[in-house]
């Protein structure tokens, strides 16, 4: 048996469900009413009660209550604070995502003693809220969720003061924290992950307050989004090939009612994908390039979102380390984000049509491989010379900006990749690299990241670079003859070059893509990070 067919036989397991209705998202619901009045607190079904606390205004202060506190104080008829300082010590100071979980006790069995908080939740959390700031409640929703796991019903007053956008960000951080990668195999054992109870998210979270039905629908599209990217991205490589994915995008658009197309190896080498089919050529599984597209009746503008699929990277001939090679699964994030982000756009109504084209390849590396040296032809007919095949990302996203351009008529180019090792040397984990063709362009995305916190940073298109891209035997390098630096800039400015001279923005989100612990609402592994960025910038996009 050949290597290529031991590969293509290699048995798989059941994929769990990705894609469609999103996995054991939880339930988040609105009541009015406030902790005094609320009728269904009494509920066997109501395991737990959620009210803010902030920290002390002078170090020898204690704890500032806020919503829900005073309320829940008055009909228990405890002292709260005096418990949060019992339960939390001196370490708990109502700083945002910190939790104090004061459980009371009960009276035995055939006791005639009647408690205070007799019928009521005998669990009582008080959640850190730090200032109140739209950061803080993300962080204190995804705080909650950890904080909750196992439980039915969970009650919470903490959002009751909160400002419309604060109960959307404490909601989308509630509901990004509860999610787990998704397990192959036998049901997990208890304590082991996601298929426990004790790890499970609580069945339902009752927000007591005004009504905010809005923000609500808004935080559950956004984490639906992100858990898709996650999910895509977590799934193995084995399983998570460019035929699979076409297949994921196929079926998900069908449920949207989304128009769809796929192009397999022979279409791709009929329209002249060069650089797509170079990158592919010595795995098993062919490429594909996926196209969906949402249009609104009266759509204001055309934007099309390009995202990088490497289902696979190995870097080809010019091979990974062993270490740089085990996250590799995750290199198609951008594919999963630019997708994610047109089924949003239609679940949100966005008032432009959006297309997400998905250069779907594996990277591998065999007697088909291309090679430093090569020369290919893109699809818009410019050469490039090959000088790193581990530098891939940026050849399948040419072929795909220069069809966009030649096909699909984009009044604005968006492209998001895992690009470059030298954007999250630069920036770390906490922020992508973002290039744009205008300032409006960049302040459009700054401002969708302050309200989605996920955050970037602009870089400069350093024109003097350009020489780095130079050839002799080519019109274009893709990467630079000598390492100089700059590496994340001059992988931009050779992508700049396949946009016909459109709006474009480049995201380069390398480090945020993947995180190795989680922490608030990004859990380990891939982060899904994007998909709510480009879904609000597309919202608010004039």
């Amino acid at each position: 048996m050949t290597a290529r067919a031991a590969q293509a036989a290699q048995p798989v397991p059941d994929l769990p469900p990705v894609g469609g209705a999103p996995r054991h998202l939880p339930e988040v619901v609105e009541a009015p009413g406030t902790v005094l009045d609320c009728p269904f607190l009494t509920d066997d079904a109501v395991a737990a009660l959620v009210v803010a606390v902030a920290p002390p205004l002078e170090e020898e202060d204690g704890l500032q209550p806020r919503a829900g506190t005073v309320d829940a104080t008055a009909r228990y008829g405890i002292d709260l604070a005096e418990l949060a300082d019992r339960s939390g010590g001196r370490s708990f100071r109502g700083a945002a995502g910190q939790v104090a979980t004061v459980d009371l006790p009960r009276t035995h069995t055939g006791s005639t003693h009647r408690l205070p908080w007799a019928g009521l939740p005998s669990t009582i959390v008080l959640l850190g809220i730090g200032g109140g700031t739209d950061l803080e409640l993300r962080r204190a929703g995804a705080a909650l969720a950890g904080a909750t796991r196992g439980l039915e019903r969970v009650v919470s007053a903490a959002t009751a003061d909160a400002t419309a956008t604060g109960v959307r960000a404490f909601v989308e951080g509630y509901l990004l924290a509860a999610y787990r990668i998704p397990r192959f195999g036998r049901p997990a054992t208890a304590g082991t992950g996601e298929g426990t109870v004790q790890d499970a998210p609580a069945e339902q979270l009752v927000l007591l307050g005004e009504s905010q039905e809005a923000q609500l629908e808004a935080a559950r599209v956004a984490a639906t989004a992100t858990w898709l990217v996650r999910d895509l991205a977590n799934t193995p490589s084995n399983v998570k090939d460019p035929a699979w994915v076409a297949e994921q995008a196929t079926a998900l658009a069908g449920a949207a009612g989304l128009a769809v197309e796929v192009l397999g190896p022979k279409e791709l080498a009929a329209q002249g994908f060069g650089a797509l089919l170079a990158v592919g050529a010595a795995s098993a599984s062919p490429p594909r390039l996926v196209t969906v597209t949402y249009e609104p009746e009266a759509a204001q503008r055309h934007v099309v979102l390009v995202g990088k699929g490497i289902t696979y990277d190995t870097g080809g001939l010019s091979i990974k380390p062993r270490e740089a090679m085990v996250p590799m699964k995750t290199d198609m994030a951008g594919a999963a984000v630019a997708l994610a982000a047109v089924l949003g756009a239609a679940e949100s109504g966005v008032r432009h049509k959006v297309t997400a084209v998905l250069p779907l390849a594996e990277n591998h590396f065999g007697a088909d491989s291309y090679r430093p040296g090569d020369v290919l032809e893109t699809y818009s007919g410019t050469t490039v010379e090959i000088a790193n095949t581990d530098a891939e990302g940026r050849l399948v996203l040419a072929d795909a900006l220069g069809y966009a351009v030649a096909t699909l008529a984009p009044d604005l180019l968006v492209d998001v990749a895992t690009l470059t090792g030298a954007a999250s040397v630069g920036l770390g984990r906490g922020h992508a690299a973002l290039y744009a063709t205008s300032p409006e362009l960049v302040s459009g995305v700054e401002a969708a990241a302050a309200v989605t916190g996920e955050r970037v940073w602009h870089m400069p298109l350093v024109e003097d670079y350009t020489s780095a891209l130079r050839s002799d035997v080519a019109d274009l390098r893709h990467v630079p003859l000598e390492a100089r630096g700059g590496g994340s800039i001059t992988a931009a400015l050779f992508l700049r070059e396949f946009t016909g001279g459109l709006p474009w923005v480049h995201l380069d989100i390398a480090g945020p893509a993947r995180a190795t612990a989680s922490r608030h609402e990004v859990t380990e592994g891939a982060t899904g990070y994007g998909a709510r960025l480009l879904l609000q910038f597309l919202r608010d996009l004039d």
